[in-house]
Formats: structure tokens, C-alpha cells, sequence
């Protein structure tokens, strides 16, 4: 008796979430592994000997690989996704911020199409997301997603502008507006807000309040709505991943839960 083959996944870029992902694929028996990876020509990003690395999307698609994860920023999914799918391969998005460009977004579906490939997105580090879809079929009235960090992890944003993470000594709100201006101001840090919005009422009806708060000691995440189903409210706090700090353990973890669901096999 023969045993199948494991479906082979690729990934774009191979930092903190790519490796966890490789590793925790690898301790499987059976199912998806990663088999090779997409960097860019003057990387020197190290890569385990079994990961075949290619320099162009196009020598990507052309291996064939069963499916892609994108799991390198937004600017990395803007220029390698579209033809990804255009070559009729399925790509599952963690940088779902970047679909706050509806232009982006528009030649994301016209490759999808072209190709009949799938665009698979990553709920990252927020739960309730299926929540939202279901209510979103009766009608959603407001949606509000409250991000909350301790003041450090807002570093290198423009959060940096209004508050001095050194010195803050109580919880201040610093951002109130639409999940797209949140996703486009702060794309490190808020690619949650897009995946609620696009979830529930939309880039421009969803509400998005960050806060930095002194006595926080791990990123929460906290969704608020009503419609006609009622009213919902849910909050994760998430560790951070054991091999980088700045990354959520939830957020790798979600990357490989919708790679087992891609293969329709959450028991692997």
C-alpha cells in the first residue's frame, strides 16, 4: 500500500511566523509540509536545506505547489500574490490589511478568477470572526474593535507621536476612526481591525479605538456589536510567540489552522 503524497505548501518570506509554521508542520506524521519559499534576490535569509528557495513569483507558480502563505507585509502580497493566483495557485493572506486598497483588492479577485485559485484569509491574532459573518446575514447595526497593548508594543508606529511609552502612566486612547484609516496608519499592528471590518460591516463602518495602557501585560483584542441577532462582545489576550516577542502565539497559530483547513483535514 502506497501512502500519498503530503500536499506541498509554499511561503513568502520566512520570518518568525513562516519558521513556526514550518516546525509545527514538520511534527506532524501526515499532511501539508512546506516544501519551498519565495525571497526576495538580495536576501540572505537563512532557510533550512529541505526548503527549495526561488527568487521570482514566477518560478514559484511554476513548481506547483499545492498552496502559497503569504506571510511577508503588505507590500510583499501586493507584488507577488496577483500573479500567484493568475497561475491558478490557491494563496492564503496573513497581511489582510493591505486589502484596505480596493484597488489592490480588485486585482486580487480579477487573478483569482482568471486563475480559478482561491484567496484564503487568515483570521490572525482575533477570534469571533465567524460570528460576525453569520450576524452580518440579518443585518449589523455597529461594529467596534478596541486594540489594547502595553505602550512598548506600539513602537515604531505613529503612535510614538502622541505618547512617550516611557513615561505613560495611564490607559490613553491615541487612535479613534474607520478600520481602514487604523489598517493603513498602523499596518504592523492592525491587520485585526481589517479582518473584523471585512468580517462584519465593512472598511468605512467600522469603528476602531487603540489604546495603549501601561498596566496591560499582553495584546488584547476586543470586538463589540449589535444588530438585529442582538448584541455580541469578545476579547482574546494574546502571548507572544516564544521566538519573537513583537509577533502573537495566536496569530502563528491561526496561519496553521487555515493551511489544515485548505487540505480539509483538521486531524492531521
Amino acid at each position: 500500500m502506497t501512502t500519498a503524497p503530503r500536499p506541498s505548501v509554499a511561503v513568502i518570506g520566512f520570518g518568525a511566523m513562516a519558521r513556526s509554521l514550518q516546525g509545527n508542520l514538520a511534527a506532524r506524521p501526515q499532511g501539508p509540509q512546506i516544501t519551498s519559499c519565495l525571497l526576495a534576490p538580495d536576501s540572505a535569509r537563512s532557510v533550512p536545506s529541505e526548503i527549495a528557495v526561488h527568487r521570482t513569483a514566477g518560478d514559484l507558480a511554476a513548481s506547483r505547489p499545492d498552496l502559497v502563505v503569504e506571510c511577508a507585509g503588505h507590500h510583499a502580497l501586493a507584488e507577488h500574490v496577483p500573479q500567484l493566483l493568475a497561475a491558478g495557485v490557491d494563496v492564503a493572506i496573513v497581511s489582510i490589511g493591505a486589502l484596505c486598497d480596493d484597488a489592490l483588492r480588485e486585482r486580487l479577485t480579477r487573478a483569482a478568477e482568471a486563475g480559478g485559485s482561491r484567496v484564503i484569509p487568515v483570521a490572525g491574532a482575533v477570534g469571533g470572526l465567524d460570528l460576525l459573518r453569520a450576524a452580518r446575514l440579518a443585518g449589523l447595526d455597529a461594529v467596534t474593535y478596541r486594540g489594547i497593548k502595553p505602550p512598548r508594543a506600539w513602537a515604531g508606529s505613529p503612535a510614538e507621536e502622541v505618547f512617550d511609552a516611557e513615561t505613560l502612566e495611564a490607559p490613553l486612547t491615541f487612535f479613534e476612526g474607520t478600520a481602514r484609516e487604523a489598517a493603513k496608519a498602523f499596518p504592523k499592528n492592525a491587520n485585526v481591525a481589517a479582518a473584523i471590518a471585512l468580517a462584519g460591516t465593512g472598511l468605512d463602518a467600522t469603528r476602531v479605538e487603540l489604546v495603549a495602557d501601561p498596566a496591560a501585560r499582553a495584546n488584547c483584542h476586543q470586538i463589540e456589536a449589535s444588530g438585529d441577532f442582538g448584541t455580541m462582545s469578545f476579547a482574546v489576550e494574546n502571548r507572544p510567540l516564544p521566538s519573537n516577542p513583537k509577533t502573537s502565539h495566536l496569530a502563528a497559530l491561526s496561519i496553521e489552522a487555515a493551511v489544515l483547513e485548505a487540505f480539509a483535514r483538521a486531524d492531521f
